[in-house]
């Protein structure tokens, strides 16, 4: 069957568009129903695509739609070349590929590469005996003499890495749900097949990749015992604090050097077509940065990555923005970040950082115009351009394993993956006719694009403000970053590129503050959405906002 290509009509053929993009992610489940089964779908996507553009951003993120049972909510692939039913059909995807373009939009998909589903074919056959030709497609291994598991590993969603399999008697590794069994990327067999995969994704239009668990990739040969980790090293960022994988150092069970020469045989697929990027998600709380650094390096593996650092729950104070800026560029470089306050696996920012915030719309909008002035690129996660607040749902609406796992101390991700509200008046928000898989929060109505919309100075527009002027000032896209010395709440910084130097001045703090107006002089820039004020001989900025100006 001959498949017609959507060509990129509304896109100029840049290999460096990612360096300083603005990407938004889409929760395709949660983001617009549109046949009344309560399930996001891909047409609902494309129907929606004219309200992304408006918004200014470069290009789209959309979370795994392909084949799946759904015990993960498609990060749980069973067939890597097709979509799900419940969200429609390969024309649907090539449909939104081309409007997407159409609109100058880019498209980067989710791609799974560390697991599949159990019910994966290849799992299918690689579990059915020892000695088929997938038999070391998965990381299979044999019990200790006592019949317990190969070693010490576990797994992030609770229990042992290791799930016993009655044919094979064996265990297989799983890093998450039993359900996911671990892919052996060892074997250069798997390694082809899922190049095999990438390929048939960028034959199909696509932009670009976000990459899921991108250091899960590889185990230790060995299979060796992780060593305990320092109660006073255990960081919460990558497992809830309830979770005994915070008590181990992982160093055995991910993070392999092996992973490096993958990732370069990656990028060489993505390198044969024009203007591909990705972005690799690092799974580690106590490395991650130094990974992103290692992933990033030598322009021949990954063009971005993201760690945990603005995804934790640490508050973000003014040497917390410095210090995670500067650890970054210690451990990368020559490599390039990817910021996201806000994802599919994370408490909203908004109430992450802001729960005893009085002015909730301000907080937010301070929040996405330091997220948008930091050097690297940049994810926003749907609902965040509304200032959705984290959701707080019944245990009996909850549909995420994780939570369900550990309630309540954890309640896992429902709450920033309830559906987007369009229309206030409309059932269930506007998300769809049918009843929704998890609940629209009533609080969330009133923050609908339909009320947001008709007043200029809501969180909405103030998006597009300032996209729209980060999009007019290059030096936010591309260029290098010197924070100057300020006491807290201020936090300030220059951003250079070429002979174009921005100066950037926030307060963070829910009080008015002033600072002392610089030696250089200052053109004072607007179209912001800051009302700042640049005195004689100090600089007024009210509560949560920001100063721009270009040194002239």
């Amino acid at each position: 069957m001959t498949i017609a290509i959507p060509t990129a009509t509304g896109l100029v053929a840049d290999r460096d568009w990612w360096r300083g993009a603005v990407i938004y992610q889409i929760y395709p489940r949660s983001y617009q129903d549109s046949n009344g089964d309560g399930i996001g779908d891909l047409k609902g996507i494309t129907a929606r695509l004219p309200y992304v553009a408006s918004l200014g951003v470069d290009a789209i993120w959309i979370s795994p739609f392909f084949m799946s049972p759904m015990k993960d909510f498609g990060y749980d692939v069973s067939d890597y070349r097709n979509v799900d039913p419940i969200f429609g059909h390969l024309a649907d995807f090539d449909a939104l590929i081309a409007e997407a373009h159409g609109l100058g939009i880019r498209v980067m998909i989710d791609l799974v590469l560390s697991h599949t589903s159990d019910q994966h074919a290849w799992f299918v056959e690689s579990r059915s005996s020892r000695f088929n030709p997938k038999a070391d497609w998965y990381v299979w291994a044999d019990s200790k003499p006592d019949g317990t598991p190969p070693n010490n590993w576990l797994s992030i969603f609770g229990g042992s890495a290791w799930q016993w399999d009655a044919t094979r008697l064996q265990y297989y590794m799983h890093n998450f749900l039993t359900s996911q069994p671990d892919l052996n990327l060892h074997n250069p067999e798997v390694q082809d097949a899922l190049l095999s995969v990438e390929r048939f994704w960028l034959d199909r239009g696509v932009d670009g990749f976000r990459l899921d668990t991108i250091n899960f990739y590889f185990h230790d040969r060995q299979l060796r015992d992780n060593p305990a980790l320092a109660p006073e090293r255990r960081n919460a960022t990558t497992a809830p604090a309830v979770n005994p994988y915070n008590y181990q150092e992982h160093i055995y069970d991910k993070n392999q050097p092996e992973n490096l020469a993958f990732l370069q045989r990656f990028r060489a697929v993505m390198d044969e077509y024009p203007a591909i990027a990705a972005v690799g998600e690092v799974g580690d709380s106590q490395i991650g940065l130094e990974i992103a650094g290692e992933y990033t390096s030598g322009g021949d593996k990954m063009h971005m990555c993201y760690a945990f650092e603005f995804l934790a729950p640490d508050p973000l104070t003014p040497a917390r923005v410095a210090e995670v800026q500067h650890a970054f560029e210690r451990a990368a470089p020559e490599g390039w970040a990817c910021w996201a306050f806000s994802n599919h696996d994370v408490v909203r920012h908004v109430s992450r950082w802001g729960q005893d915030i009085a002015d909730h719309d301000a907080h937010a909008k301070f929040l996405a115009s330091l997220l948008m002035s930091l050097r690297g690129s940049v994810c926003i996660y749907q609902g965040e351009e509304l200032a959705l607040p984290e959701a707080d749902l019944a245990f009996e609406d909850l549909q995420d394993p994780y939570g369900i796992q550990f309630w309540p101390d954890f309640k896992g991700r429902d709450g920033c993956r309830t559906p987007m509200v369009w229309d206030a008046e409309a059932p269930n928000g506007g998300f769809g006719e049918g009843r929704p898989w998890l609940p629209v929060p009533a609080e969330h109505l009133p923050r609908a694009v339909s009320v947001q919309e008709q007043d200029m100075r809501s969180v909405l527009h103030h998006y597009r403000r300032f996209l729209a002027f980060r999009k007019a000032h290059p030096a936010f896209a591309k260029g290098e970053i010197e924070f100057k010395a300020y006491e807290a709440p201020l936090l300030g910084f220059h951003r250079t590129h070429g002979n174009d130097t921005l100066f950037c001045l926030f307060n963070l703090s829910a009080e008015p503050v002033t600072a002392p107006r610089p030696e250089e002089r200052l053109e004072v820039l607007s179209g912001h959405g800051f009302n700042s004020h640049l005195g004689d001989e100090r600089i007024t900025l009210p509560a949560w906002s920001g100063f721009f100006a270009r040194l002239v």
